[in-house]
């Protein structure tokens, strides 16, 4: 055990001996994140941005966006006629309802209320949120039109005393036929079709994937120290110690995952403290399949540097590997948008599974008992690399 830790011990002062590599580090995996996941703010709305002018102020107008705020399209953003005029011109407004100054309960009471809607030409997602529109003032339109025919029978049977009376009238019948509209039964029935759900959030994927390319590389790049000692001369030396060349292996790997386990952590904590996502919730889960691509990552490393000759060979081939993997493996865009003949043979790819394991934890919520098939599969991996490096490893 003490040779282990001196080997490890060793490999980690090489491999900070310049203050550059601080920069692969940490820095760069924490900018590559960010600039990938546009952004390090919470979960985001997904919906198309709506921009809303509410000139009249008034509880119908309210009621209005607050019927905007429960559509699965269009998120409002009500802002004044200045900014709105001024978002649209620069055309950092999709789509621009203006609601006029007379959107009250006398006025709909009385007749139809014209609202503004401004669009972006060819805008596809004006054209959604003009769509979004259009049901919401078709859900009013129709309980305004239910409350006036209520108005109506009620003037019948008994006139109003006067025209506030009829205005309260009018305004409770509403309410009850709003609340009548929103009750009534679907007569759309949805009918989704056999393609698969696919949860996706921009900041997890990137989270993940940068932690997964950024940490692979460098595991990966153990061939490199190799190549260089056996240059060096320093393993030749190795043959006159008792150190078997499975101990030398296993306290070089034991340093780098130790490295890269530091790296994890702190680019996870980046990921709960700053981009807000859901790393922690599963510590267990979470440990074991860092662990288990780590070693994948380490052992892979390992196999390699027997087969390279040189350090600079090693380092392009490393780096090539990593950033290759790391891209098929879904690391970069989510696997999903590959096609799927190419999605069945990157299994073949231990940055896949390491993908697969972290996104089940900081996307979907999975636990141990959800991610202990893929860490078996990573830890798969490791065995058969390590144990290729072994059989091939070579001191000179």
């Amino acid at each position: 055990m003490k040779k282990i830790l001196v080997i490890a011990w060793k490999d980690t002062l090489l491999r900070f001996s310049s203050p550059i590599r601080w920069l692969f580090f940490i820095i760069l995996p924490i900018v590559f994140t960010v600039v990938l996941a546009g952004g390090t703010g919470g979960g985001g709305d997904s919906r198309i941005r709506l921009v809303v002018v509410d000139q009249a102020q008034s509880p119908l107008s309210a009621d209005l966006v607050a019927a905007l705020e429960k559509s699965e399209a269009v998120r409002p953003d009500v802002t004044t006629l200045d900014k709105a005029d001024a978002q649209f011109s620069q055309r950092s407004a999709n789509a621009v309802l203006i609601i006029p100054a007379d959107f009250d309960l006398a006025h709909l009471e009385k007749e139809s209320l014209p609202l503004e809607l401004r669009q972006q030409p060819n805008n596809l997602n004006a054209m959604v949120a003009q769509r979004a529109v259009l049901a919401v003032i078709g859900r009013v339109s129709s309980a305004a039109d239910v409350a006036n025919r209520n108005v109506a029978a009620a003037e019948k049977i008994r006139p109003f005393e006067s025209e506030a009376d009829r205005q309260a009238y009018f305004g409770e019948a509403l309410k009850q036929a709003q609340a009548l509209v929103a009750a009534a039964p679907v007569r759309v029935v949805e009918i989704r079709g056999n393609t698969p759900n696919i949860v996706y959030d921009p900041r997890a994927n990137s989270s993940a994937g940068q932690l997964i390319t950024w940490v692979f590389i460098p595991l990966i790049g153990i061939s490199g120290m190799f190549a260089f000692e056996r240059q060096m001369g320093t393993l030749r030396r190795m043959l006159i110690t008792p150190t078997r060349k499975g101990t030398y292996l296993l306290g070089t790997i034991v340093g780098q995952v130790a490295t890269a386990l530091v790296q994890m952590i702190l680019l996870v904590g980046f990921g709960i403290l700053v981009m807000k996502l859901n790393w922690g919730n599963q510590p267990l889960a979470l440990a074991v399949i860092l662990v288990a691509s780590a070693l994948a990552a380490a052992a892979l490393g390992t196999c390699l540097g027997t087969f390279v000759k040189t350090e600079s060979q090693a380092s392009g081939l490393s780096i090539m590997t990593g950033m290759v993997m790391a891209l098929l493996g879904g690391c970069w865009y989510p696997l999903e948008m590959f096609p799927r003949l190419i999605q069945d043979a990157v299994k073949i790819l231990p940055t896949t599974w390491a993908m697969q394991g972290m996104l089940g934890i900081v996307l979907r919520g999975q636990g141990l008992a959800a991610v202990l098939p893929v860490a078996a599969v990573l830890v798969g991996f490791a065995v058969v690399f390590f144990g290729i490096g072994v059989a091939r490893f070579r001191y000179e």
